[in-house]
């Protein structure tokens, strides 16, 4: 039992401390027009004002139309940060006002066009139906971008990807050293797979021709498969999480945030997880695996690169090829080169990647604190629900 009955003050910051570690899904109550669409405003405003600017470059010319777009981007970053200010306050929006703002953001991608059309001196000219036409291209794809831009803040934001991507940012140099080592392991087995391949004419050839269009398409089909690997086994990882809420435990788990001073005499019990904070836990051991695969692919990237500027000379290129091989924006390095490392690098990222999570000693070094984080939020959760249950009473 606890104690020290907390007040809402403290509930409200522990449930900030969940957004800040990038588990939104843990606040009890969790939902869109509640927690949600309160911090998707900046984004969301952002984009609409960024809007403006569509409309500058179409009407303005010349200086005058980079000081206004320096205007309107000052006043985007303004109230993107006015904003956030405004929302860490966790504001609940009435459904009077979700609806405004709702209506008011699917408008605008309508309007901004429409408005163009309707000051724009060429709509009245003779060839009206070519101005015409371009208008409704231009709002079909203003829609789009802002159907896009909404579902993706809203994933974002449901989830806490920019809290996860911020603490995987800052564990780059941790992972990078973690990941040399890994890789040290690794690449042997892993260049007697590809290594034979990326001397291939025929690959060459392949890549000679092939735009980076569709190069960027095979990587994202490799990711895909990485991230498809790595639900699955995540999911398994997650399932073997224990809940320790002792009250030495949870007393440890709880330094350093809004629950420190919260006297806890008796266990709780285990708190059952929804589907969406499933998810969430999810989510945020994926994107250190993705991370890590990222830091993984660009060192591979590398290798074949500086493997192919010593061994492949562009008389060796050329035969292979057939003919001169196109060369890329770097002097002296053929286009195929830097694709053929892509795809390797694509292809050995996600091999590691699948690999490394059955790994001993990988599980060891990467997925023992990941883990051990998981379980400290479930434990801080179970504290919160408890104080927020007698807070309430």
């Amino acid at each position: 039992m606890i104690l020290a009955v907390a007040s809402e003050t403290v509930v409200r910051r522990t449930e900030q401390w969940f957004v800040q570690q990038g588990a939104p899904t843990m606040i009890e109550g969790y939902g869109f027009r509640s927690h949600v669409l309160p911090r998707m405003l900046p984004a969301l405003t952002f984009v609409a004002v960024g809007s403006l600017a569509w409309l500058v470059l179409q009407q303005s010319a010349g200086l005058s139309r980079w000081v206004l777009l320096g205007v309107i981007v000052a006043v985007m970053v303004s109230a993107w940060i006015l904003l956030s200010l405004f929302v860490r306050r966790m504001p609940s929006f009435s459904p009077r006002m979700t609806v405004l703002l709702l209506v008011v953001y699917a408008a605008i991608p309508v309007l901004t066009p429409l408005i163009q059309s309707a000051i724009d001196v060429k709509f009245t000219a003779p060839d009206g139906d070519e101005d015409s036409e371009s208008v409704w291209v231009a709002l079909v794809w203003f829609v789009v971008v802002f159907g896009v831009a909404f579902v993706a803040t809203m994933l974002a934001t449901t989830y806490g990807l920019g809290a996860l991507l911020k603490a995987a940012i800052r564990h780059v140099i941790a992972d990078l050293g973690n990941s040399v080592h890994l890789l040290g392991r690794a690449l042997p087995p892993m260049l007697f797979v590809t290594l034979f391949l990326f001397f291939t004419g025929e690959l060459w050839q392949a890549m000679n021709q092939l735009r980076w269009p569709r190069v960027s398409l095979v990587v994202l089909l490799f990711a895909s498969i990485t991230v498809l690997a790595a639900a699955a086994r995540l999911r398994d990882e997650i399932g073997r999480v224990e809940q320790d809420l002792r009250p030495e435990v949870l007393k440890v788990a709880c330094n350093g945030t809004p629950l420190s001073e919260v006297d806890i005499a008796e266990p709780l019990p285990p708190k059952r997880l929804n589907g969406r904070q499933t998810r969430n836990l999810l989510v945020m051991l994926a994107i250190r695996q993705l991370v890590q695969a990222a830091v993984i692919g660009l060192a591979l990237f590398a290798f074949f690169v500086l493997l192919g500027l010593i061994v492949v000379t562009p008389p060796i290129a050329e035969q292979w090829i057939g003919s001169p091989p196109n060369m890329s924006l770097i002097p002296g390095v053929p286009s195929a080169m830097l694709r053929n490392a892509t795809l390797f690098a694509a292809f050995g990222s996600m091999y590691f990647s699948v690999t490394s999570m059955s790994d001993a000693e990988h599980r060891r070094q990467f997925f023992a604190p990941m883990i051990e984080k998981v379980e400290r939020t479930l434990e801080v959760r179970a504290v919160y629900l408890d104080v927020r249950e007698r807070a309430a009473a």
